[in-house]
């Protein structure tokens, strides 16, 4: 199975670019993760173009009005989506403007990072720790602590 993460732009704060930088190279022996970039826009720009790119996918959106997985939980589902031979799995994150109820209404899942609204930037680097702390519970590293 390969995880996707497709977000709208580049991260352009520098702590973000730098948290994406470090889990990209953390997450490059575990497994297959890709990061996609949609170019910005209105939500139904972004929306559209997020949807484009995850055709063929189970999808996620990240949203706050979303499900609030534990890491135990989120676990538990890839390892269902395993079972099920899903091969790709598409985290979608919006811009500023978040995501519209079409493109949360196409997705398989929409799911939360909390009940907090999150600058998107930052929404990317914290996805990309818990997929990396998911990749690490699947290989048996002690990374994660319950």
């Amino acid at each position: 199975m390969d995880f996707r993460i497709i977000a709208a732009a580049k991260p352009s704060i520098p702590y973000t670019r730098d948290g994406v930088r470090f889990f990209e190279e953390r997450l490059r022996p575990l497994g297959r993760v890709e990061l996609r970039y949609v170019k910005d826009g209105t939500a139904e720009d972004v929306s559209a173009r997020l949807l484009e790119a995850s055709q063929g996918c189970l999808r996620i959106a990240m949203d706050e009005r979303g499900e609030n997985w534990s890491t135990r939980e989120f676990e538990q589902r890839v390892r269902g989506w395993q079972l099920h031979a899903v091969k790709h799995v598409a985290f979608l994150i919006g811009a500023a403007d978040g995501h519209t109820q079409a493109l949360r209404d196409a997705c398989d899942h929409v799911l939360s990072l909390g009940r907090h609204t999150v600058q998107h930037e930052l929404a990317l680097v914290v996805l990309l720790e818990q997929v990396y702390r998911i990749h690490t519970l699947l290989a048996g590293s002690p990374y994660h602590r319950d």
